[in-house]
């Protein structure tokens, strides 16, 4: 069995810094806030502090409670927030780039990196550049095609041109597939790198099955779970999901669809799919071991960056069914541990979705196959290349004669 990574996972083996490196990292959330921006955010912060580098966190207050951390090589500077509609639990910056100017000139950072592109990753931006300091930045999350699901489409033009306005005043902007580098250069943006996600083994794992908690769900242990984890909100084109679940029904009454996450449209679906079993949002070995205890994973969101939901799946040892694009497109090798659809066929994903719940035996070999696959997406590896893509952005800054913009992706070295 092949087990091995597609190869266009890691584009450049940039190699990691070899002195301690002191780095400003500006994000608009970060855990307890649950979301994959926050949860890929800590892990290249706490990755970047274990390999020995002075990291400053920059982030909203997220509570009049919250309090800055600090540890060595390791400190907290909280700025002021404002909760996000609709999602009063996250909280966005607010313009500070004199703040932050004042911050830096008094502790000059080696590189800002920003993680977001909101008000404050504007402002950091703006103080960055003010104080001619090398500067990076995380193409994250697809704030431009949210936009088509939430009324307002026509705002399409305008964000794409203000987040091509951002990350092309930055040094380097790193994306987590190949696939999206293409789309993001046919569209303008340059300096390009790509450093993919990792994925944390010890919490998923199909070790994290667990028959009580099916119990709870009211399933024999030879009942279909498929499950679904993420907000739930109408980028994540859930109606697809609902009309697969329908479809599965028809020919197995006793599958059981469990949502893990909330939203805007939570409220809505309970009252609409009374039989649906809606977890909520869980974190740790919590979240582990509902993914471990289902048996398919349905992902028919088309709005992802990378997707974060598809290593946790795979790493938990389940069979998924995704669209042909961001994760899935980079890491499943269809028909052997995971299966593909076409980007928007929804037809296509409703009709491999029964075919996969008909078929126990084929789900538990993509099952097998994708944990195999999901093992190789070591944390370690992962910021090892995104330090890598820092040490050369400060390196080629310092170069004589450089402008502060480059034109075109740092070379592997």
């Amino acid at each position: 069995m092949n087990t091995s990574l597609p190869d266009d996972i890691v584009v450049n083996n940039f190699v990691a810094a070899q002195r301690s490196l002191r780095i400003a990292f500006v994000t608009e959330t970060y855990p307890p806030e649950v979301n994959g921006v926050a949860m890929t955010v800590a892990r290249i912060v706490e990755g970047l502090h274990r390999r020995n580098h002075d990291v400053q966190l920059i982030r909203p207050r997220q509570a009049a409670s919250d309090a800055a951390g600090q540890t060595v090589r390791f400190h907290e500077v909280l700025m002021r927030g404002l909760p996000i509609p609709r999602y009063p639990n996250l909280r966005m910056g607010v313009p500070s780039k004199r703040a932050l100017v004042q911050l830096w000139s008094l502790r000059r950072p080696d590189i800002v990196h920003i993680a977001t592109e909101g008000a404050l990753g504007w402002s950091a931006l703006q103080a960055a550049i003010h104080l001619k300091l090398p500067v990076s930045s995380d193409f994250r999350t697809n704030f431009h095609a949210y936009s088509r699901h939430y009324g307002i489409g026509w705002l399409y033009k305008p964000i794409m041109a203000y987040l091509r306005k951002f990350h092309n005043r930055t040094h380097s902007t790193m994306v987590p597939t190949a696939a999206l580098q293409r789309e993001l250069e046919a569209s303008g943006f340059k300096q390009l790198n790509v450093v993919s996600r990792g994925v944390d083994v010890q919490q998923f794992t199909p070790l994290q099955r667990s028959q009580v908690l099916r119990d709870q769900w009211g399933l024999a242990a030879d009942d279909l779970c498929i499950i679904h984890v993420g907000r739930i909100a109408p980028e994540k084109n859930l109606a697809v999901l609902m009309a697969a679940f329908d479809a599965i029904s028809k020919t197995q009454p006793r599958a059981k669809l469990v949502m893990v996450g909330s939203g805007p449209e939570q409220a809505a679906m309970q009252a609409r799919y009374p039989t649906v079993i809606f977890a909520g949002q869980r974190s740790g070995d919590e979240l582990g071991a509902h993914y471990a205890s289902a048996d398919l994973f349905l992902f028919p969101s088309l709005t992802e960056t990378f997707g974060n939901v598809t290593t946790e799946a795979m790493a938990s040892g389940l069979a998924l069914l995704a669209f042909d694009y961001a994760a899935a497109a980079q890491l499943i090798r269809s028909g052997e541990n995971g299966r593909l659809v076409a980007m928007g066929d929804s037809a296509a994903f409703v009709s491999a979705a029964v075919a996969m719940a008909a078929d126990a035996a084929g789900r538990r070999q993509m099952g097998t196959a994708a944990c195999l696959t999901a093992s190789a997406l070591d944390w370690s590896s992962v910021t090892a290349r995104f330090e890598g893509v820092l040490d050369q952005v400060i390196q080629r800054a310092a170069l004589p004669n450089r402008s502060f913009v480059t034109t075109g992706s740092l070379p592997a070295v």
